[in-house]
This record gives structure tokens, sequence and C-alpha cells, in this order.
């Protein structure tokens, strides 16, 4: 990763250049939750949400991918005369669960599962928003404890995709990962975190810790995916290895397609020794030196990780609607309330 090399060096000449990056503006134009009651498994589930390529006209009617990037932007289905509204699978408010069915199963990692649930019609769309969640729940025979899991995108047509990392004692994470097509779970949703729309800040800076990465993953498809969206993105990225670092081919790919506008820095707990990031936990030193400066406007930090990171970085939440005061690291770094957000 070119970002990550360059930040292994510490030459000043970098800080001096992610300084002016972090602080230009842009070109013209918690972990999700697990509790249980009654036997009765409930999760949160951060789902990423990809918004196609715009497309000027219909697209062309011999090209699938041009077809798919048109009906997920439309909401409509393409027919041979007519253009028919496609069905969200996902409504919100009194709908109640949704039961879908297990389709494959496929190991990301050595603790990481991405599985795919078929949507109750192979023509629907998931519904669901740039970022939002779902609740899931299964009946357990023993519900001793509660942890926390994750997920990924669900823009095609047809199916939901997550993203499931394993944990010890995870009620909800280990069921998931003990499935097998054709088993069902229950959903529930969309739960609305932060509606985004195009170029709603000049530049978003990204705090994340292992799956946490999930709700910033929606945040980047949903800008880069769109040519009218001229938003600067930070990605700041904290795990233990490097084999845990999820979605990193992809966010590579924006690095290589959006060098102006798009930078990751990854932090790894236990690096092997060939390593060329950054080592350690996510620190005062890497945000000073990577994020724009509190006094730059219209800029959003989003943090989201396990409860250690949210309390060295930002301070925790008091409740899934009351995002607590700021503390931290950004507090010590002279950024406001209103310039940080806890998923």
């Amino acid at each position: 990763m070119i970002a990550a090399r360059q930040f292994c060096r510490a030459a000043p000449q970098f800080q001096h250049n992610v300084r002016r990056y972090a602080t230009e503006g842009s070109p013209s134009g918690g972990m999700n939750k697990w509790v249980k009651w009654g036997g009765v498994a409930f999760g949160t589930i951060f789902v990423g949400f990809g918004v196609a390529r715009a497309l000027t006209g219909k697209p062309d009617p011999n090209s699938e991918k041009e077809r798919r990037a048109y009906e997920t932007l439309t909401g409509k289905k393409l027919g041979h005369t007519s253009d028919k509204p496609a069905q969200k699978a996902f409504k919100g408010g009194d709908q109640g669960w949704l039961d879908l069915k297990l389709e494959s199963v496929e190991q990301i990692n050595h603790n990481t599962k991405k599985l795919r649930f078929a949507l109750p019609d192979k023509e629907d769309v998931s519904g669901l928003e740039v970022a939002s969640a779902l609740l899931t729940k299964y009946k357990g025979p023993e519900m001793e404890k509660a942890a926390g899991d994750k997920t990924i995108h669900s823009y095609s047509r047809g199916h939901l995709d997550l993203l499931i990392k394993r944990y010890p004692n995870g009620p909800m994470s280990e069921h998931l990962h003990s499935m097998e097509p054709p088993q069902r779970l229950d959903f529930k949703g969309p739960i609305p975190k932060y509606p985004w729309s195009p170029n709603k800040h000049d530049h978003i800076c990204l705090i994340a810790g292992g799956t946490g990465i999930t709700p910033m993953y929606q945040l980047c498809r949903a800008i880069f995916k769109n040519s009218s969206d001229k938003t600067k993105v930070t990605l700041v990225f904290g795990n233990i290895s490097e084999e845990d670092i999820l979605l990193k081919h992809e966010f590579e790919d924006l690095e290589n397609t959006y060098p102006q506008r798009f930078r990751a820095f990854y932090m790894l707990d236990k690096p092997a020794e060939e390593w060329m990031g950054g080592k350690g936990h996510i620190g005062l030193d890497l945000l000073k030196t990577v994020l724009p400066e509190p006094k730059v406007e219209n800029i959003k930090i989003f943090v989201c990780g396990p409860p250690g990171l949210y309390q060295a970085i930002s301070g925790a939440k008091k409740s899934p609607s009351d995002q607590g005061e700021l503390g931290g690291i950004l507090k010590e770094l002279g950024y406001s309330k209103d310039q940080v957000f806890k998923f």
C-alpha cells in the first residue's frame, strides 16, 4: 500500500504532504451490538450499500453491468417495453421481521465469512440506504453472553451479502458462522444511522477498528460510485494482523483510482516483520498528521470499532440514540462534538 509505506518512512516531507492533503478542500464541482432476551439473540448489523455509476440516459440493453447499475440507481426494473419499479425487501416501520434463506457461504480469512442470503424475490432490492443497519435474531438453546459482529454489501438484486467476523462467546457471530445453506435467519430494518447525500461534507475522516470498517465502507462506496460526489476521504484502520484487514483490496483500488481524494493508513498490533505500515494502536501522533485541522470547515470524523477504540479516540456513546460527550484524542486535538459522529 503506497500510503502505508509513505507513513512508515515518517519523513518531514511526507508529514507536510499529508497535512496539506488533509487540510486542502475538495476539488470543486460502535461497534455493532448484540443483546439477548429470553433465549433469543438479537444483533445489529451494518450493511454496506453500493451506489452504482451514474448513467446518462438508458443503459445498453445488451450490457448486464449497465442494466444492473441503472436499476440500482433508479430502483426501477428494466422490462422489454417499460420500466417497472423494483420492490424493496426491507421497508422499515411496522414491517416486522423478514425470514431469509442462506444461499451460500464463502470463507474470507481465518475468522471471517461472507454469507449471502436470498431476498424474497430474485428481482427485489434490499431497500437499505447509506448508512443504515439491520437487526438480526435467532432462538438459541443457551444464551449466556452477548457480543458483536458485522457485515458488508447489499446493492445487488435478489440477495443480501453479509461479511461476518467470528468472536469467541459472541452468540450471534458464532451462530452465523455455524450456519449452512439452506438455513434461515430473521432480519429487521433498515435502521438509519447517518443519512448521506453527495457533497454533504468537503472531507470526511474514517477511524475504524476491526469490523467497525463496515459503515465506513458504506460511505466510501456511496461517494466514489457517484460521479457527482467530490468528497475527499481519509481512512485510518486498526487491526491485529494484516490478515485481519477486511476489504483491503477494495480500499487499494480506491487509492489507485482516486489518489487525490482517498488515502488509507493502516495500524497493526501484531505485524509481521515485513509489514511496511504503521505499528501499534491508532494514536495522537498519527491522527495529528493525517487528519485535517479542526479549524477546517465542513469536515466530519466518523468513528466505529470496539469499546477500547471509542474510549481512546472519541469517548463512548451513552446509548444508540445519544452520542455522548466528545472525549479522547479527538477532543485533545481540538475537534468539536459537532465534527464527530460515533457509529
